[in-house]
């Protein structure tokens, strides 16, 4: 089944390349205008061209997630425009170090909490009052099976990846009793530049696509999806609930 979003507004960030791409080209097509958020500027006229390729729109915003004064900007700038705010794709992350604990400067690890916690934590105090305004309010945050492997080498990323979940676990609970819902979106090993870097020895043609993966993480964003604090695993292609340690 075709999701439609015509006339939604759709903040995507780290939309430049990979599963941010692919996500807001995704949403475009379906209809939704797309607030594309990343850091390289050439990366986001190329996403621009691509959506209006086929009709749709966007607006780029080229800005650091870790520049947390221009995330509440952007919030202004879109209640001043549009006065709402349907989606959020919370996609943009680092993965820093690949060392163990010990070998990594604090400031290293400090660099992957700004961009995979602070600034998710920034952009759910500055969109919430946009999603609530919205008929049916959806997030989505990218997160890692990192998190609960606690995976050896990445100790940053996977810490950091840990917190968003229960930062958007938390989020979805104070919010069960709105129209907004917040879910997590787990794509596991992907064809992307940050899985290049982390296994280079690795053949990129054995892992699917952040397109393919894009096509799972756009029904989330539809006003009819009624999950909240779920996370959604696409290697099983399953919905799952968080539990309690046995």
């Amino acid at each position: 089944m075709t999701t439609s979003l015509t006339d939604r507004i759709a903040l995507v960030t780290g939309a430049s390349r990979g599963i941010g791409y692919a996500t807001a080209i995704a949403l475009a097509k379906a209809g939704a205008h797309i607030v594309a958020v990343a850091r390289t500027q050439g990366g986001l006229e190329e996403l621009d061209d691509e959506i209006r390729k086929d009709g749709g729109s966007a607006t780029l915003v080229p800005l650091n997630l870790t520049d947390s004064d221009g995330i509440a900007r952007l919030g202004a700038g879109l209640h001043e425009r549009y006065g709402k705010l349907d989606i959020l794709v919370g996609n943009a992350g680092v993965l820093g170090p690949s060392s163990p604990i010990g070998h990594i400067e604090l400031k290293a690890f400090n660099d992957v909490m700004a961009v995979n916690v602070s600034a998710n934590f920034q952009l759910i105090r500055c969109m919430e009052p946009l999603l609530k305004q919205s008929d049916a309010g959806r997030a989505v945050f990218i997160t890692s099976g990192a998190a609960n492997k606690a995976t050896a080498y990445v100790s940053p990323y996977a810490a950091s990846k840990a917190a968003l979940e229960t930062l958007a676990r938390a989020w979805a609970q104070e919010t069960a009793n709105t129209k907004l819902r917040i879910n997590l979106f787990n794509p596991g090993p992907i064809r992307t530049r940050m899985r290049a870097t982390l296994m280079p020895g690795e053949d990129p043609a054995t892992l699917d696509t952040p397109e393919q993966v894009a096509e799972f993480i756009v029904p989330m964003c539809a006003p009819d999806w009624i999950e909240t604090g779920k996370f959604y695993d696409y290697k099983t292609r399953s919905l799952m609930s968080f539990r309690a340690p046995a």
